[in-house]
């Protein structure tokens, strides 16, 4: 009996990992990766897209750590900077250098859910950031960039909605 029992348990076991495995190919998250932020912030350090320089993807082409002693406010996060004029240049256009979709993941956006964007998984398309949930997310988007981000935004005014302040 229990040999039989350990079989169910491994075939339940390979199930999930094909799940996962199929999820992540489809861009769906394996595990519920939802959140209930506007803004995506580390709950560990309450800064918005991990402590990232947000401009510094469009000035140096890559992401960068920002510094605690070039920290700025706003939408109710902190955002930090890898140097005073990145943080001037957001602070005279935070629209142009946030992220779309406050940080969540854009090709979960466009599927209609919100799942935490890595500040590591990212792309600039046509002057705005973009965040992903997982390598294959950035990869799918790539392929459908503009219909992404069409379905994206058609699905933000109302996800954002649910989404806590």
């Amino acid at each position: 009996m229990a040999r039989q029992h350990s079989k169910v348990f491994l075939r339940a076991v390979r199930i999930i990992a094909v799940c996962a495995a199929m999820a992540s190919m489809t861009g769906l998250p394996a595990v519920a990766a939802a959140t209930t932020e506007r803004i995506v912030v580390d709950p560990q350090t309450g800064t918005a897209i991990g402590g990232y320089d947000p401009v510094a993807y469009f000035t140096e082409g890559r992401g960068r750590r920002g510094e605690e002693r070039f920290a700025l406010e706003w939408a109710g996060a902190i955002w930090l900077f890898a140097n005073p004029g990145n943080m001037a240049v957001f602070r005279a256009a935070p629209q142009v250098y946030a992220p779309r979709y406050g940080g969540h993941g854009a090709l979960a956006v466009s599927r209609g859910y919100a799942a935490r964007g890595k500040p590591t998984l990212w792309r600039v398309h046509e002057g705005r950031l973009y965040l992903f949930f997982s390598i294959a997310n950035r990869a799918a988007w790539d392929f459908m960039a503009d219909a992404a981000i069409a379905e994206a935004d058609r699905h933000w005014p109302d996800l954002e909605k649910g989404l806590a302040r």
